[in-house]
């Protein structure tokens, strides 16, 4: 990918993601259960990351440089909460729990950081070609605004992903074994007899592999990711248009979904407002672009940081200060 940008600020990416990546796998090689502290704080050394880096386009480039990378990482950031929550419901669906879930989210964040690769490559290619590009754009950006601020009419949590499209797709390329086997996203056809024979059940199809439910649960978070990602994508291209710092933003946000993960599926109940918050970021957005666009009037990059953060810190102050009231199944 062409960033546009010093090498010396690719080379300091680079090195800076891989590091932190080995020092996380590493931390985590015993693979044993995340718990709500550890996850706590891993997320707080992401961020403390992502903020070094921001200091070091600060001082290295200029403060507009530094402000675009935040406002992309924030809005980033922001957007991953909603997604997350589909996570929740998809391995739900799975019976997935534990460290199989950190597993899976491990192979998932090696997926998304290929394919946001590839989207902002795209993106940034078509962005700026026509005024009419940017106005698809913002109007892309708008809907999911829009939507998000709605809700869905389908509570996600209800939704059995075990039905999911891609499940279906994948038992008609791969037999599948019903059963988890350790932390395995294919078995044997040795080892499936062996767990058929002893749980007393037979196999509905004879081949040398078989998918598990892991890798099901897995296919299906890398779906909804890519899917996720027509919406975030255009978003943050919508702050800037610069390829590295839309890639370098987008990065850092995904390093830390993992941690990020296992806190919201513990405080998710508690953020009721912040869905709502991240929509109105979204048509702020949107409003921002479309205007750009039409050349009637251009938002400081400096009034999108604090716009982004100032709606996304109420969200969270308001879901502290006036929380869901509980509803009881006696209630009449």
């Amino acid at each position: 990918m062409d960033f546009g940008f010093p090498s010396e600020a690719v080379v300091i990416l680079g090195v800076t993601v891989v590091s932190s990546v080995w020092l996380d796998l590493f931390s985590h090689r015993n693979s044993e259960e995340v718990t709500l502290k550890n996850a706590t704080a891993w997320s707080v050394f992401w961020i403390s990351v992502a903020l070094a880096f921001y200091g070091y386009l600060h001082f290295r480039y200029s403060e507009e440089f530094a402000s675009l990378f935040l406002s992309g990482y924030v809005l980033e950031k922001a957007l991953s909460i909603d997604n997350m929550m589909v996570f929740v419901a998809i391995f739900s669906s799975f019976g997935i729990k534990g460290i199989l879930q950190h597993r899976i989210l491990y192979y998932g964040i090696v997926g998304a950081l290929v394919f946001r690769a590839a989207f902002v490559a795209a993106g940034t290619a078509v962005f700026g070609l026509s005024h009419w590009i940017e106005l698809l754009f913002a109007a892309i950006v708008l809907w999911t605004g829009i939507k998000m601020f709605n809700g869905s009419e389908e509570n996600d949590e209800t939704i059995d992903y075990s039905h999911h499209w891609s499940v279906r797709l994948t038992k008609k390329l791969l037999p599948v074994f019903p059963r988890l086997v350790e932390n395995k996203f294919l078995v044997k056809r040795s080892i499936a007899d062996d767990v058929a024979e002893k749980e007393g059940f037979s196999l509905s199809r004879s081949a040398p592999l078989y998918a598990t439910p892991l890798l099901l649960c897995l296919l299906c978070i890398e779906v909804s990711d890519i899917i996720f990602s027509f919406d975030s994508v255009p978003a943050i291209i919508a702050v800037t248009k610069e390829p590295f710092l839309v890639y370098s933003a987008v990065i850092f946000a995904i390093l830390g979904l993992r941690n990020l993960y296992f806190m919201l599926a513990a405080a998710a109940k508690y953020l009721i407002h912040l869905e709502k918050a991240v929509a109105l970021v979204l048509v702020f957005i949107a409003i921002k672009l479309g205007s750009s666009a039409l050349g009637l009037y251009h938002i400081h990059h400096e009034v999108s940081l604090i716009v982004v953060l100032g709606l996304i810190t109420l969200g969270v102050v308001a879901s502290l200060l006036f929380p869901e009231k509980e509803q009881h199944a006696s209630d009449p």
